[in-house]
């Protein structure tokens, strides 16, 4: 294990933007293409589109930074995780759809929201510890 102090600061680095990434650039999407996708959020059911794709959007942009720089890591890791539990249980219920396709489909997003629900827990229970490469320690 003499490599793991040499590497681990870059695996958390590298691995903070991987995470980080998808928060980004969706909150700049969101944010950006605001009633594009509150014609699909109005679509699958959300209650005020509009309101709820530009807060949505601010929360996870906002989380994703944070998460990133490694700053107030654990409100960032709650912006993250509020608004991708309701992506899951609200835009991709998978379970009313009838179609096997486009069950599988949502499906597979709902696992993946649920999953990325789970690594901002992760980071919220690792916020408090030390970071290297952050603005918080």
């Amino acid at each position: 294990m003499e490599w793991y102090p040499t590497l681990w600061p870059w695996m958390h680095i590298v691995g903070r933007i991987l995470f980080s990434a998808i928060f980004i650039t969706s909150g700049i999407s969101h944010l950006t293409k605001t009633q594009m996708m509150a014609g699909y959020a109005q679509s699958r059911g959300a209650p005020a589109p509009t309101a709820s794709v530009v807060l949505s959007g601010i929360m996870i942009l906002v989380g994703g930074v944070l998460v990133l720089l490694g700053w107030h890591r654990f409100i960032g890791a709650g912006l993250i995780f509020v608004p991708v539990v309701m992506f899951a249980v609200v835009i991709h219920p998978y379970w009313r759809e009838k179609d096997p396709m486009a069950r599988a489909g949502e499906k597979a997003h709902f696992m993946k929201d649920l999953a990325l629900a789970g690594a901002a827990l992760l980071i919220a229970c690792n916020s408090g510890a030390y970071w290297p490469m952050s603005l918080g320690g």
